[in-house]
């Protein structure tokens, strides 16, 4: 089994589209730490929200660089079974690399909750209270880096073509 490099952005969107959840790593005063965060997702920058005040939102005021994953798959596979070694869980995994930019014009506001609706539900059209736009905290990460890779892949040779 092998780790490839995903180089298809098509490929990669799909990957974000079908998580539910991010993760998402800051550094607050050199001390790192990741919150599992909702999000939208727009293909050049990815949409987060959170209350305007507490440990995310001061530390991304100090530093607003981000690195953000999603995994998507959780199988186990192994090439032998007695051999812990050669076990490996089959996922596709996504990272980003970004910088926090905090949105506060309204009509933005509304256009980023839609977005990260539009990743849960994008059929519905929903509607947002003007007091919870005002009060909620927008941060819009811009994408400085992209990369993905697929874990536990089977190892295409010239022989194992011919037998698929």
């Amino acid at each position: 089994m092998r780790t490839l490099f995903i180089e298809d952005r098509n490929e990669i969107d799909q990957i974000i589209r079908a998580c539910k959840t991010c993760y998402v790593a800051v550094s607050d005063q050199g001390t790192p730490y990741v919150l599992p965060l909702n999000f939208g997702y727009d293909g050049k920058s990815v949409i987060l929200h959170s209350a305007q005040h507490g440990r995310l939102w001061d530390s991304l005021q100090k530093n607003p660089k981000v690195c953000i994953n999603w995994t998507l798959g959780e199988e186990l596979a192994w090439q032998d079974v007695r051999v812990g070694c050669s076990y490996r869980v089959k996922s596709k995994s996504v990272l980003v690399e970004g910088t926090v930019e905090f949105v506060n014009d309204y009509d933005q506001k509304v256009s980023c909750l839609e977005a990260t609706m539009a990743q849960y539900d994008s059929e519905r059209q929903f509607k947002f209270s003007k007091p919870s736009v005002m009060n909620v905290g927008i941060m819009k990460v811009h994408i400085d880096k992209i990369t993905a890779k697929e874990f536990g892949a089977k190892a295409v040779t010239p022989w194992s073509q011919d037998k698929e």
